[in-house]
């Protein structure tokens, strides 16, 4: 669906806009938000709206069979003030290739993008202007059908609501401590856990915030069957550099595609450096620490673009990777992407959409 104008009903209440250098992640929410409906005959046409409360019956399905998915992305103000999103399109496209898998209708990329770009450019003064700062976006999908009985819903929200955001974590780009969880598991092979559903988030919750009360910002999941192999770090995905070989777990159905690990993944072979997808066995790490080979482990992510690890906590002690130092590969990977994001360095690979 290609969009001649889109219908902006813009706010006579603003809001207050917060302090910059506060802003944490997730805390503040812009003025306006996206909608789009599914229903017979298909997509509605998308409209920005005032940001307010959503009216769900209570027996939505999306309330009783958790058919919900969401993305994450932001938006830059650059350097010379210009505004731009990062990889919109691949965060779409993953959102697309997810939904089938929860019974959802395939959205409408084209008809998406060209509306979030005017929701960005309806918002444009929410996006904060100190660096390391930008404007998160959340597409929410969600089915609104009001019915009791396990089926695929026959009608669904689209909407977008975006905020400014500071670091994800407090400790900015410091290395973070992480646990190596060993009891519960996030997802398995076969299940939900390669599409950006809500469910794989809440599975998640409770092992973290038990890692929260020791000290520890996230934890590392292993797999499912053998309790043994590297997957994901919480919200990221995981590289560990072993030697001159930069590792990361492949995708194998139960790990998220992550568009930052795809962009490292693309930096990295470009550069010429020895990254490689395989599985990565925990007791590969210890041995790789008690032989002085283990250099680096970091993850990535939308939300912290990426993040070091300092401490890997596991039931038999505490490995401290790097000295607790962020390594070189994720410092300069840090850099690059951060650099393309606001504006510093080329885009040559077309990753940022400008928003005029």
């Amino acid at each position: 669906m290609a969009l001649k104008t889109i219908d902006i009903t813009r706010t006579t209440t603003p809001r207050p806009k917060p302090d910059q250098t506060q802003l944490g992640f997730g805390k503040y929410f812009a003025d306006h938000m996206l909608l789009v409906e599914y229903g017979a005959p298909g997509w509605s046409e998308p409209r920005i709206v005032p940001y307010g409360p959503l009216e769900l019956d209570p027996a939505a399905s999306v309330l009783h069979y958790g058919q919900a998915m969401f993305e994450g992305l932001k938006a830059f103000r650059q350097h010379t003030g210009r505004l731009a999103l990062f990889r919109l399109d691949d965060n779409l496209r993953r959102l697309a290739s997810g939904a089938p898998r929860l019974s959802m209708p395939v959205p409408d990329i084209q008809m998406l993008h060209e509306a979030i770009v005017a929701l960005v450019g309806a918002d444009r003064d929410w996006v904060p202007t100190e660096p390391g700062t930008a404007l998160y976006l959340r597409p929410t999908y969600i089915a609104t059908e009001p019915f009791l009985g396990v089926r695929p819903a026959s009608t669904y929200l689209l909407y977008v609501i975006t905020g400014p955001v500071g670091a994800y974590y407090a400790s900015g780009f410091k290395p973070v401590k992480i646990w190596v969880e060993t009891e519960a598991v996030r997802a398995v092979r076969g299940g939900i856990g390669w599409a950006k559903a809500a469910a794989n988030y809440v599975a998640s919750m409770k092992a973290a915030a038990d890692v929260r009360s020791r000290g520890y910002e996230q934890v590392l999941w292993l797999d499912a069957i053998e309790r043994r192999y590297l997957e994901e770090v919480g919200t990221m995905n995981l590289f560990v550099v072993i030697g001159d070989e930069i590792a990361t777990p492949p995708l194998g159905g139960s790990i998220l595609p992550g568009i930052t690990r795809m962009t490292v993944l693309q930096l990295a072979r470009e550069w010429g450096l020895n990254i490689v997808e395989r599985p990565i066995g925990f007791d590969e790490i210890l041995a790789a620490q008690q032989n002085g080979t283990l250099r680096e482990i970091f993850g990535s992510g939308t939300a912290a673009v990426i993040s070091a690890v300092g401490e890997l906590g596991h039931a038999n002690g505490t490995i401290t990777v790097n000295g607790g130092q962020v390594g070189p590969v994720a410092k300069r990977l840090y850099d690059a992407i951060t650099a393309i994001q606001y504006g510093t360095a080329p885009d040559p690979h077309g990753w940022l959409t400008y928003v005029d």
